[in-house]
C-alpha cells in the first residue's frame, strides 16, 4: 500500500464511495482503491462491518471517501480537471462518466452518478485560451461556449479562424 498521503481531499457519498473508487480506478489512469475501512462496532446510521471510509488515488491525488449517508450532495463548486492529449482520450473518459449513469454539461463539464464534477478538458484548449493573440483566444472561447464535450477538431479550425 501506498504512503499515506499528509493531505487528502475528502469525498462525501451516500453509501457508495467503494463503488465510486473502484469506477474511478477503472477508468483513469494512475488511480487505486488503496484501502477499505469497515466500522469495527455498530454505530447510530449502521452496523458493524459496513463501509465508513474508503482510501483512494485518482490520477495520483490522495482521495478519502466517506460514507457520510445523503445529508450532504455535492455542486460544481468541486470539481476534478482532467487533461487529455486529443480527441480519442476525451471521448473515453467523457463517455465512462457520462455513460455510467453521469449528465453532460457545458464546456467540457460533466457529472458522474454520484454527483461529482469532472472537466474533461483537452490541452489544445487550454493553449487556445492562453494563446496571447486575443483574437484566435476569443474564436476558441466562443466555440467552446456552444459545446458539452468538447470537439478537438472544433477548436482547432476555430483557432485557424
Amino acid at each position: 500500500m501506498p504512503a499515506k498521503a499528509k493531505n487528502s481531499i475528502c469525498l462525501w457519498y451516500d453509501g457508495a464511495a467503494e463503488e465510486a473508487a473502484r469506477f474511478y480506478a477503472a477508468t483513469f489512469p494512475d488511480t487505486t482503491v488503496d484501502e477499505v475501512v469497515k466500522a469495527p462496532a455498530d454505530y447510530p446510521s449502521g452496523k458493524e462491518g459496513d463501509v465508513i471510509v474508503v482510501l483512494f488515488t485518482v490520477m495520483g491525488i490522495a482521495c478519502i471517501g466517506l460514507n457520510g449517508g445523503p445529508a450532504i450532495v455535492h455542486n460544481e463548486a468541486f470539481s476534478f480537471q482532467v487533461a487529455t492529449e486529443d480527441q480519442a482520450e476525451t471521448d473515453r473518459y467523457w463517455d465512462a462518466i457520462v455513460g455510467n449513469g453521469g449528465e453532460e454539461s457545458m464546456c467540457g463539464w460533466c457529472k458522474d452518478k454520484w454527483g461529482i464534477s469532472w472537466q474533461i478538458t483537452p490541452t489544445i484548449l487550454t493553449e487556445a485560451l492562453s494563446n496571447p493573440d486575443r483574437a484566435t483566444a476569443k474564436r476558441a472561447f466562443e466555440a467552446m461556449m456552444t459545446m458539452g464535450k468538447i470537439d478537438v477538431a472544433a477548436i482547432e479550425a476555430a483557432m485557424r479562424g
